[in-house]
Order: structure tokens, then C-alpha cells, then sequence
């Protein structure tokens, strides 16, 4: 699935993203207005629609793909008091969007594998938004996120940033009655290897319902050893 969402400024971004039917939420396209993607990735032209590397090998998400993920996680992250979980933070761009939106007195964790990321992460959303910080409304940590951090669940959203092999449960386990996880999972069909974005809702009764939403291109959910191999 290919946008062409390019824009000059973060506001031009958004206005395109909106006008092409992508960020379907008033709060989503709030949150990506008052969050300035360029202030999180420092390449030339942050606010192309594609993405951008940001070291460590990884990649911050086009932002059509940001987009669509703050849409589909709206209704969970505007509940009061919301826990949200950012598996493969980055930079920080997401979990400061989601931070935005869960507002005063929610959490959003920021959980990634790359210390040296974890700590840039803290400094671009000191430059960006230091209110975000004050409120508590967001931290940041090092772990596995195949392994998500239960210390701060259960999560009313949770959103995953890079491909599992297989659905991670754990992180099943760590939504809470009513929320919701997107996360990218790989999928195997005759010779042919692809990625689906797949939604997870927990019911409130703590049935599980899946569902494809669409294909899609993310590097992989693996350890930190792993994902530095060639570097180290």
C-alpha cells in the first residue's frame, strides 16, 4: 500500500494525510498537529510520507502508517486514566502522539531494546513537548518488547512497531478488557512471505477477536543482538 502524503511542514503532512482519508479521528489528527514528526527524525525532509532511518537499524514508520494506527487506537486511548504500551519506541514520534491523546492523568510506555535510543527518545520529547514529561503522562524504557512491560499494564492500547513471527501472547495477555493491539505478524502462504497489520480486541469478557486489516513492510520484532548484528 503506497501514499504520497509528502509535505514541506508537519501541518502540510497532516492536512494531506486528512484529505486523503487516512487519519480518520479528530483526536488522531490533533495529537500529529501538536507533535512535530521533525523533531523526532532528524533526517532531511522529516515529513516525507515514507520511512526514514534513525539509526541502529531502525526505521521511524512512514507516517501514513502512523496515521492509520492513532486512528484505529482513538476510542482506546481517549478513556480516562488510559495505559497504552509503544513496543519499538524509536525516536519516541508515536508514544508522544499517543501520550497527547490519552491527556492528563493516562500513561503512555515507550518500551524499546536500544538504550542509546531510549535516551534520545527522552531528549526529543524534552525539546518537543516537556509537558508530556510533567504530567507523567510518558516514560520511556529499555526491555524486550516481546516481552512488553506488564509493570504498567494492563494496556487500553498497545502497538507494536515491527514484525513478530507469530502473534506475541504476552502481549495479548497484557491488553486489558476492551483494548486493542496492532501489531504487524508475518504470514507464510505457499512460497510467498508477507506481513499482515493485524487488530487484536480483548472483549470484555477476555475473548479475543483478530482481524487483517491490510500487508505491510516493517523490519523485524527480534532482540537487540539480533537487529545490531552487522553493526556490532
Amino acid at each position: 500500500m503506497a501514499w504520497h502524503c509528502n509535505g514541506i511542514t508537519n501541518q502540510e503532512m497532516v492536512e494531506k494525510l486528512k484529505n486523503a482519508g487516512i487519519i480518520g479521528s479528530d483526536k488522531a489528527e490533533e495529537a500529529m498537529l501538536r507533535i512535530d514528526r521533525g523533531k523526532y527524525c532528524h533526517e532531511v525532509d522529516p515529513y516525507l510520507d515514507r520511512p526514514r532511518k534513525i539509526g541502529y537499524n531502525v526505521t521511524i514508520s512512514a507516517p501514513h502508517m502512523h496515521a492509520y494506527a492513532l486512528t484505529m487506537m482513538t476510542e482506546q486511548l481517549s478513556r480516562r486514566g488510559a495505559h497504552a504500551l509503544d513496543v519499538g519506541s524509536g525516536s519516541g514520534y508515536l508514544t508522544s502522539c499517543m501520550a497527547h491523546m490519552v491527556g492528563p492523568g493516562g500513561l503512555v510506555v515507550g518500551l524499546e531494546h536500544i538504550p542509546e535510543l531510549v535516551e534520545r527518545s527522552r531528549k526529543n520529547v524534552e525539546q518537543d513537548r516537556p509537558d508530556l514529561v510533567r504530567d507523567g503522562r510518558i516514560k520511556f524504557v529499555v526491555g524486550d518488547g516481546r516481552l512488553g512491560y506488564e509493570a504498567d499494564g494492563p494496556y487500553d492500547a498497545i502497538h507494536v512497531g515491527a514484525a513478530a513471527d507469530t502473534l506475541p501472547q504476552t502481549l495479548v495477555n497484557q491488553l486489558a478488557p476492551g483494548g486493542r493491539l496492532l501489531c504487524p505478524v508475518v504470514a507464510v502462504q505457499g512460497f510467498q512471505r508477507y506481513q499482515d497489520f493485524v487488530q487484536v480486541d480483548k472483549n470484555q469478557d477476555g475473548s479475543i477477536t483478530t482481524k487483517n486489516l491490510m500487508q505491510v513492510m516493517y523490519v523485524p520484532l527480534t532482540d537487540a543482538k539480533a537487529q545490531l548484528g552487522e553493526n556490532n
